[in-house]
């Protein structure tokens, strides 16, 4: 191995998706941290922050695996950006290794998913939802791939429950006119709303909902709940004011879950930096990903990725998300799923919870994707 192995660190801490960002820097840099703290001194990171410009994450990949010399690059927000780069990840023949929950339907040699896939948030959040509420929904979308193949799925699935899609709108990054969707949601009374909408355009989003389920009970949390696969903590303090109270959101951490290594886990954050809020679970997952690349690189004495990629797979791995196992065929990591809901105090209270589910990024499983059953 090297005397100095580097690894590229490639979030965008600023547009709209920079607190989740931030938060993935943040987290990735708190596993150095911890790395160092016992005795690591041969891995570095190097970080590039593209601004949250397309084009800018091809120049950070390239600074990265061409210019500084990793082999492994953890990062990326949005799916667009991980598309992005993954031909030059191929091109060096690197590593990419990717945490935010997403859209599946992609399993590449090339690239690590400790992020959620369908199956490990989409679906489990479609079961408790539709034998709650019932199974006439209506489906938002950021106007990129997260929000047409979220939706898209959710169709399958109400479809294949015997329900109907009341409605189904898209809106740009970064668009809070949100104005003539909410008209049509109190037109169409929905059972419940998925939102798969980004940043400022989700915000703005909850807020005129909220205004609404003021003037019309039936639309308040309780009655016709919004629901997220990526509403993170780090977001909750970007929107006003107790106006998501009571709103879902499936995600495989939360800062709330009350486990003994999620104490030890925060204890050792607030020591190293106080003055953090709650921890999100991108802070977690990148903290998790960036931990076990350099592990992986650790135990195999090099960071050669082939060869980290052959350990990787030879083992269970500890993590604040629980036990990791990445499955050879997909690089997929299994996942626990968590169901919260948004309380008073700007976190989650944990209302349901699954252990570690096997990822299934095509659907692959035994029948599929499966039919939800529907309550009047």
């Amino acid at each position: 191995m090297p005397d100095v192995v580097k690894i590229g660190i490639l979030y965008s801490t600023t547009g709209p998706y920079g607190s989740l960002g931030r938060d993935g820097r943040d987290g990735a840099e708190f596993a150095f941290h911890d790395y160092r703290a016992a005795g690591g001194a041969t891995i570095e990171p190097v970080f590039f922050d593209p601004h949250a410009d397309l084009a800018a994450y091809l120049d950070g990949a390239r600074a990265l695996l061409r210019d500084h010399g990793c082999r492994h690059v953890v990062g990326t927000i949005t799916s667009a950006a991980r598309k992005e780069v993954i031909p030059l990840v191929e091109k060096h023949d690197g590593l990419l290794w990717y945490m935010c929950p997403y859209e599946g339907f992609e399993a590449n040699e090339n690239v690590i998913y400790v992020a959620g896939c369908p199956n490990q948030h989409l679906i489990p959040l479609f079961d408790h939802l539709i034998q709650r509420h019932g199974a006439r929904p209506y489906l938002l979308g950021a106007n990129y791939v997260w929000g047409w193949e979220m939706n898209r799925l959710a169709r399958e699935l109400i479809h294949n429950a015997g329900g109907t899609v009341l409605g189904e709108r898209y809106l740009p990054l970064e668009e809070t006119a949100v104005e003539r969707i909410v008209a049509d949601i109190a037109e169409k009374r929905p059972s419940f709303i998925l939102n798969n909408l980004i940043g400022p355009s989700s915000y703005a989003f909850l807020a005129a909902l909220r205004a609404l389920g003021e003037r019309d009970p039936a639309f308040l949390p309780e009655n016709c709940p919004v629901a997220s696969c990526d509403l993170t903590e780090c977001e909750l303090p970007d929107i006003p004011e107790s106006v998501a109270v009571g709103q879902l959101c499936a995600l495989p951490y939360f800062d709330s879950l009350d486990t003994a290594g999620n104490r030890a886990f925060k204890a050792r954050i607030a020591r190293w930096r106080p003055e953090r809020g709650k921890v999100s679970s991108i802070f977690a997952s990148a903290y998790a990903t960036a931990a076990l690349c350099i592990a992986a690189i650790e135990a195999c004495g090099s960071d050669d990725p082939v060869a980290v990629r052959r350990e990787l797979l030879s083992r269970v791995w500890p993590s604040v998300l629980g036990p990791l196992r990445i499955d050879p065929k997909t690089n997929h990591a299994a996942l626990p799923f968590h169901l919260g809901r948004i309380n008073t105090a700007g976190g989650y209270d944990v209302i349901a919870s699954r252990p570690a589910i096997a990822a299934d990024p095509y659907l692959t499983g035994a029948g599929g994707a499966p039919r939800l059953r529907v309550v009047s």
